[in-house]
């Protein structure tokens, strides 16, 4: 059988995904830096080759083409095509989203539909298996709420401006997002204050802190550039309070975090509840991304089941958590290998 590989470029990660015969060999992330430089692409791309050589068969999706480094959608979308088909081969499709799969010259011509499509591969192929319901995937940076029927994607908007509009995307994501940007207040010592509108701390500190995040989640340097333990975190949280961790006892941060982790999931479901009522859309709720976790917990508070995109498309234990935390990289292999 002939494997294929799927590649979800992002502006901080890249995922990239195996596939053979519907089954899923194995799904991983590499740190991406895309903001930084495009050079951070082909050294990521260069480090996945030890997974994918032999290879023939390359589909690849981006939202990386909102990166700093580049001035515009346009000319993201067309850098990394011409980067990936440069390093890959010549066989690479892109996903166009709308259109389906296309050269990297076509992608480039596309390149509106092109551009941060990759919720729509895994909603394509999430509507195909489960027919009905909505599809919630919380990466590290975004949450994509995307509800389908009947084997189809309802989605209301298409970009992400429309998309931030109808409330199917929600920019707040389990590990990159600064607490500043969830949350203005917080709880401490039983008293509400004010907290500082710094980047001092991430949504991966408040996870750390609350015990609750997976030790490969977070590959990113820390805003202080410190290291990753309980304490460090916990320091960081701190100092959004203005305060010291060392004199409080390590109960008072946990409650802290809880907060805040409750206001950030309060924003998402919120997002939720307004796509199911839009679209009046019932039935299954699949959850991807690597909060798929907290997701899951959210629908079931809400009443609703969950269950995980890995679970959904019949990948193995060993490599349902990496396929359902990778998706959109999963579900471009899958639709490029059986189209339709």
């Amino acid at each position: 059988m002939t494997v294929t590989a799927g590649f979800d470029i992002g502006g901080a990660h890249l995922k990239v995904a195996l596939v053979e015969d519907g089954r899923v060999l194995l799904a991983r992330e590499f740190l991406c830096p895309l903001w930084r430089g495009v050079e951070y692409l082909d050294a990521a791309l260069a480090e996945a080759r030890a997974l994918t050589a032999g290879v023939t068969h390359h589909a690849i999706t981006m939202t990386g083409e909102l990166a700093d480094v580049f001035p515009d959608r346009y000319t993201g979308v067309a850098r990394i095509a011409e980067h990936a088909a440069a390093l890959l081969g010549r066989d690479v499709r892109v996903w166009m989203g709308r259109p389906g799969f296309g050269s990297p010259a076509e992608a480039e011509e596309r390149w509106a539909d092109t551009a941060s499509a990759n919720w729509l591969a895994t909603a394509t192929l999430v509507a195909r298996l489960a027919h009905t319901g909505i599809l919630i995937d919380m990466g590290s940076t975004t949450t994509d709420i995307v509800p389908f029927k009947d084997g189809t994607v309802i989605a209301r908007g298409y970009t992400d401006g429309e998309r931030l509009r109808t409330g199917e995307l929600v920019y707040t994501g389990l590990t990159r997002t600064p607490v500043a940007m969830v949350t203005q207040r917080g709880l401490f010592r039983g008293e509400w204050q004010g907290l500082a509108r710094e980047a001092f701390a991430t949504m991966a500190d408040v996870r750390r802190v609350l015990g609750t995040l997976d030790q490969d989640a977070d590959q990113h340097p820390t805003s202080d550039g410190r290291g990753k333990s309980v304490a460090d975190s916990q320091a960081r949280l701190a100092r959004m309070f203005g305060r010291d961790a060392e004199p409080v006892e390590q109960a008072e941060w946990q409650l802290a975090a809880r907060v805040i982790a409750s206001e950030q999931m309060r924003t998402i479901e919120a997002g939720v509840r307004v796509v199911l009522a839009d679209t009046g859309v019932a039935g299954t709720v699949i959850v991807a991304g690597i909060g798929a976790r907290e997701a899951a917990d959210m629908a079931a508070r809400a009443g609703m089941t969950a269950v995980t995109f890995g679970g959904l498309i019949g990948a193995s234990t060993q490599e349902e958590f990496a396929a359902t935390a990778y998706a959109p990289a999963v579900a471009v292999a899958l639709l490029l290998s059986a189209p339709g």
